[in-house]
């Protein structure tokens, strides 16, 4: 039988780790948790846990004060429970038992978290649960930007070397560091654990993804996972399309004719490097093109 946690969608904030989570959760199998952020920080902290590893009670109190791990709405008897048991309980299995629980109340088998941050932390997951599987979705940096861009300076400040004052040259540092955090530690992990998913492949052609992506997952395909939006979509004018729960839609940024050239130069001297490896068009490099 799989173990959960059975799956992470990982990736840079605003490059579409939420419509992948909705496309995933409305597979049948398969149920998804909002953003955790508290998985990786417990060992890393030694929070509630014993030298050897095990659950505390102090691990659960901790637990209840955070408000993501409250709207699991798991079973906490039986988590208290487990804790209390004779012989006690690892922090890795406390947490498949907290995911079997959130899989019960969705009645799923398989549970799996969106935390777009966990791709720096694949290799601590992965150390927790050997079988765990990993998709990196990756979105363009420059429109990523597009989204970024109303961040304030200061939610950049952990980007090394990033002078705070320039929004542009912090976010591409921030999107290239996070993809490249998590395109190491998956690419340690092989392809049986680690698969990576365009958005714009996924906002082209959704079915053609969704079906690859079932594959990789090694559950049925199902058509739902493409109209997870059915019955949801809200038309309420200037709803983002987040909140108004859009099907998969091309062109919601174009960093082609939404962002002036001297950003994307900016940009592109930041993070271009990245951009060539991962296959996308260099502004400069096409207008010289189209200059010969």
């Amino acid at each position: 039988m799989a173990q959960n946690p059975y799956l992470f969608i990982v990736g840079c904030p605003r490059s579409g780790t939420t419509l992948l989570r909705r496309m995933v959760d409305a597979h049948p199998h398969i149920a998804m948790t909002r953003e955790t952020h508290w998985i990786p920080k417990i060992p890393e902290q030694g929070i509630g846990l014993t030298p050897d590893g095990l659950v505390t009670p102090e691990l659960l109190a901790h637990l209840l004060d955070d408000w993501r791990f409250r709207r699991m709405e798991v079973d906490i008897p039986r988590l208290r429970r487990s804790v209390g048991s004779s012989g006690g309980i690892s922090y890795s299995q406390f947490v498949t038992l907290v995911f079997d629980l959130f899989g019960e109340r969705e009645g799923k088998p398989l549970v799996g978290d969106k935390t777009p941050g966990y791709g720096g932390k694949i290799e601590t997951l992965h150390a927790l649960w050997a079988t765990a599987r990993f998709v990196h979705i990756i979105r363009d940096g420059r429109d990523v930007y597009l989204s970024l861009r109303d961040w304030r300076p200061e939610q950049f400040a952990r980007v090394p070397a990033t002078p705070a004052h320039d929004a542009v040259t912090s976010a591409a540092s921030f999107w290239a560091g996070r993809v490249q955090a998590a395109r190491e530690g998956g690419r340690a992990l092989g392809s049986g654990l680690y698969y990576e998913v365009r958005y714009e492949s996924l906002v082209a052609e959704p079915d053609r993804e969704c079906r690859a992506l079932c594959r990789f997952l090694d559950v049925p395909e199902d058509d739902a996972m493409a109209r997870f939006h059915e019955g949801r979509t809200r038309s309420v004018p200037g709803l983002d399309a987040k909140k108004a729960w859009l099907p998969a839609t091309k062109g919601l940024r174009d960093w082609r004719s939404q962002m002036p050239p001297e950003e994307v130069e900016r940009f592109e001297a930041t993070a271009g490097g990245l951009l060539k490896d991962l296959g996308y068009p260099i502004l400069r490099e096409t207008a010289a093109r189209g200059r010969r």
